[in-house]
């Protein structure tokens, strides 16, 4: 929750008129899917000797290695990165001799992620810096060591910027399709037999056979294995004439540990997930229903994935594996490793908080037509901020749904924010001004001005703004909030903004699937 002390409130918002916010050409904000600009490695943080940080931010494209292309290098280690997007191709032979292997990760709570601090973390992290440790003691030559460079990187990118040379390996849970395997080659498998089953909420609809999926909405990335199974079981249920599965796809940024967090909020009813991920994730996640009966892929391997004729990173890929995939004491230590609890979202669409939210549409509506916000998102904020509780009044005073603080009632010029219907006035009339202020004719989306204006109203406008200046310098977009600004945002400012957004946007996207859901389902 964000608190704003009266006098900051009073500079910030003073003189702010609604029909100033009024004039200009705004859009609807919908839901779009982020592309994150892939970060330069020329902006690559460069600790290169100190431990490296946690998986929460998929670090500005590795985090290991442009000081050493812009410090003084050490005797006979000449180290340079020509380009931001530099190909490489070629061999493990081809990478010692450069001495950078790029790794290819996704950004979760789980492979890889960066946290305040700027120490990278994460399964998959481990995995790979332990490989690293293995490479130099057979490959480095006195100062002379590999360097791995983790470079963030979104499920629907990973494939394509391997096999064009933006990256070497690809360690991200990667489950082996056909599909995949005519791209790309596999490691021996970090897990074998992998089973993908139904996972539902604990208040989800009765399942006890797959045919009791026929006409549900099943939430998953589009970009995953799962997907490609739905579709099957689809085409299976078309032969048997029963209704097909509404596969309703996720956000592209979601990955399997947010829906799974959504699931166990009752945000989503039913997704998908491997069946070792479904059993980690239960341990902090207790309200999810793992159906291990109902199988949609068996069988399967997960494994590290590198481009097609590279028999030597293979050979050394496959000898790493078999010695520490889930199963041995280090695979199995590493998965326990990042079993940790943070601010979860909550239950924003049990019957009661369906209730409360119904309740308040109608304003909602009202004041995001006025100020040209999706009131969908700005109903989330709420949820966010107090549960859609107009009698909640912070330790500071901050006061009802929005948490307004007294000043920013009297200088929003909204009235008694003590009444509902102005409280809501006046926070949507808020994050109005702060686009206008901040965000408006930056080249961003509609949906990544409300975001960063949701991030200024938790930690400030001035330290986001800082924050943008910061990405741009690390090469990421300093107008893309996911994947990007968020990165810098948890290792300078703390974890807390980014739940903060992360929050809204996932509560936005529950209330929005609630609104499309048919009557009954």
């Amino acid at each position: 929750m964000l608190v704003f002390v009266s006098s900051y409130q009073a500079r910030v918002v003073k003189s702010v008129d609604t029909a100033d916010l009024k004039s200009a050409d705004h859009k609807t904000v919908v839901p779009v899917r982020f592309r994150p600009r892939a970060p330069s490695f020329c902006h690559l943080f460069a600790y290169m000797t100190l431990p490296r940080f946690s998986f929460a931010a998929l670090f500005i494209s590795g985090i290991l290695i442009c000081h050493l292309a812009l410090a003084k290098p050490l005797p006979g280690d000449h180290l340079t990165i020509s380009s931001p997007n530099q190909v490489w191709l070629g061999d493990l032979d081809a990478m010692v001799k450069r001495r950078i292997i790029r790794v290819l990760v996704p950004y979760n709570k789980t492979l890889y992620f960066l946290d305040k601090g700027g120490q990278q973390r994460g399964l998959m992290y481990d995995m790979m810096t332990e490989f690293e440790k293995e490479l130099n003691a057979k490959y480095a030559k006195k100062n002379l060591r590999l360097h791995f460079i983790f470079i963030p990187t979104t499920r629907n990118q990973l494939i394509p910027s391997l096999i064009a040379g933006r990256g070497d390996i690809i360690a991200a849970n990667f489950t082996v399709t056909p599909e995949r395997e005519a791209q790309v080659d596999f490691s021996t498998p970090l897990a074998k037999g992998v089973k993908e089953v139904i996972v539902s909420s604990a208040k989800g609809p009765v399942l006890n056979k797959l045919d009791d999926l026929s006409g549900k909405m099943v939430f998953v990335n589009p970009t995953s294995s799962y997907y490609q199974s739905l579709k099957q079981v689809n085409t299976d249920f078309a032969k048997e004439k029963l209704a097909p599965i509404n596969i309703k796809e996720a956000p592209g940024i979601f990955e399997t540990d947010d829906i799974l967090e959504m699931v166990q909020a009752g945000l989503v009813q039913i997704t998908v997930s491997d069946l070792y991920l479904a059993q980690f994730w239960k341990n902090i996640f207790p309200n999810i229903q793992i159906h291990e009966d109902l199988v949609i892929r068996s069988g399967g391997d997960i494994a590290f994935a590198f481009r097609k004729k590279s028999p030597q990173l293979k050979l050394a890929l496959d000898a790493f594996t078999y010695n520490h995939k889930i199963g041995t004491s280090f695979g199995n230590q590493k998965l326990q490793t990042y079993l940790k609890t943070v601010k979860w979202v909550k239950a924003a669409t049990n019957p009661q908080e369906i209730e409360k939210f119904n309740s308040m549409a109608s304003i909602f509506q009202q004041y995001g037509d006025q100020y040209k916000i999706d009131w969908l998102l700005m109903t989330a904020q709420g949820y966010q901020e107090s549960r859609l509780d107009q009698n909640v009044k912070s330790r500071v005073g901050a006061v009802g749904v929005m948490q307004l603080m007294p000043a920013t009632g009297k200088e929003l010029k909204v009235g008694d924010i003590h009444n509902l219907n102005n409280n809501i006035n006046g926070g949507v009339k808020y994050v109005r001004y702060l686009i206008e202020k901040y965000f408006v004719n930056e080249p961003m989306t509609e949906l990544d001005k409300v975001l960063f204006a949701f991030a200024a109203y938790n930690a400030g406008p001035s330290k986001i703004q800082q924050m943008r200046l910061e990405a741009a310098k690390r090469g990421l977009d300093p107008n893309v909030w996911f994947d990007n600004v968020e990165r810098v945002v948890a290792d300078r400012i703390g974890s807390e903004t980014v739940q903060y957004v992360s929050n809204i946007y996932k509560y936005s996207v529950a209330y929005k699937l609630v609104r499309e859901m048919p009557a009954k389902q």
